[in-house]
C-alpha cells in the first residue's frame, strides 16, 4: 500500500496523537510496511499536531533535532530533522514536571535562540541568524518518543514531531555576541552526578548553523522563522534518561544554567 495515501497518513498521525494522550507507546511506523518517505513523515507530523492546535495549543517556536553526532549515533539517524514547539510544552525554570505526562523521557542540554525579526530561507547564513537573534538562553529539552523503546528511524522521529516532549528555558539571557556559541562548554548533572559534557560546536558545528539549516529547510517549504519565536538549536551532548524524583542542572559556559525536576 502506498504511503502517499492520505488515509494512511491521517491514520498514523491520529495514532501518534492518541499515544501522546494515553502516554502509551506504539510500534514503529517504519515497521508497518508502508514504505514511508521523509516527506510522508512530515505530513504525519502535521496531522498529529493538528489535534493539539484544535485543542487550543499555540505555536511558540520550532526545534532542530538530531544535530549532534552523539544523538545521531544513539538514535541511528544520519541527518537533522525539525519539529514544532507548542504552548503546552513550556515549563518554568525549576518547576516540577509530572513524569506521568511523558512516556520514556530523556534530557538534552541545548541553546535556545529568541528571534527579534523574521528569517526566511533558503540562503540563510550564520551571520544572518545571529543578526536576527534577540538573545540566547540555556535550555533543557526533554525529548520523548511515542515509539516503543526508542526504536526509531528518521521517518519515525519526524512523524512524531521530532520526538518533542517539553522544554525549560533557563533564567539567563544574553546577546549572542556576548557568548562564544561555538566553543562554549556544557555540563549536565543528574541528582548531583555529572552525566554528560559537550560544547556549542556539537550542534552542526555551531548552534547558529543549526538555526540556518532549519530556516533554509523550512524556506524551501515556504515556511519562515518568525520574530518572537523560540528556536531550539539541538543537543550539545548525549541524551540522559529520566525517572520520577530526578533533579537535573545544566550549565553552559558564558551563558548560564537551567534546572528541572520530575515528580
Amino acid at each position: 500500500m502506498s504511503a502517499s495515501n492520505s488515509n494512511i497518513i491521517d491514520a498514523l498521525g491520529d495514532e501518534l496523537h492518541a499515544a501522546l494522550m494515553a502516554c502509551k507507546p506504539i510500534a514503529p511506523l517504519t515497521s508497518r510496511g508502508h514504505d514511508l518517505t521523509i516527506e510522508d513523515a512530515y505530513k504525519i507530523q502535521e496531522r498529529m499536531l493538528s489535534h493539539r492546535f484544535n485543542d487550543g495549543a499555540r505555536l511558540v517556536g520550532k526545534k532542530v533535532g538530531a544535530t549532534s553526532a552523539a544523538v545521531q549515533n544513539l538514535l541511528k539517524v544520519s541527518q537533522p530533522d525539525f519539529g514544532m514547539l507548542l504552548s503546552d510544552m513550556i515549563y518554568n525554570e525549576g518547576e516540577e514536571i509530572p513524569i506521568s505526562r511523558l512516556i520514556q523521557p530523556r534530557a538534552e542540554g541545548e541553546i535556545a535562540f529568541i528571534l527579534k525579526r523574521d528569517l526566511m530561507g533558503p540562503g540563510l547564513t550564520i551571520a544572518e541568524v545571529l543578526s536576527a537573534t534577540e538573545c540566547v538562553m540555556p535550555c533543557f529539552e526533554i525529548v520523548d518518543s511515542r515509539i516503543e523503546n526508542w526504536q526509531i528511524k528518521i521517518q519515525d522521529t519526524v512523524a512524531d514531531n521530532a520526538s518533542c516532549g517539553v522544554f525549560v528555558l533557563g533564567g539567563a539571557a544574553k546577546a549572542p555576541k556576548d557568548v562564544d556559541l561555538e566553543l562554549c562548554g556544557m555540563y549536565l548533572e543528574k541528582n548531583g552526578t555529572l552525566q554528560v559534557t559537550g560544547s556549542g560546536s556539537a550542534a552542526l558545528g555551531h548552534p547558529a548553523n543549526a538555526i540556518a539549516w532549519l530556516g533554509n529547510t523550512l524556506g524551501r517549504l515556504g515556511i519562515g522563522l518568525k520574530a518572537g519565536e523560540i528556536i531550539l538549536s539541538g543537543a550539545l551532548a548525549g541524551l540522559v534518561p529520566i525517572a520520577k524524583g530526578d533533579a537535573l542542572t545544566m550549565t553552559i559556559g558564558g551563558l548560564g544554567s537551567a534546572s528541572v525536576k520530575f515528580g
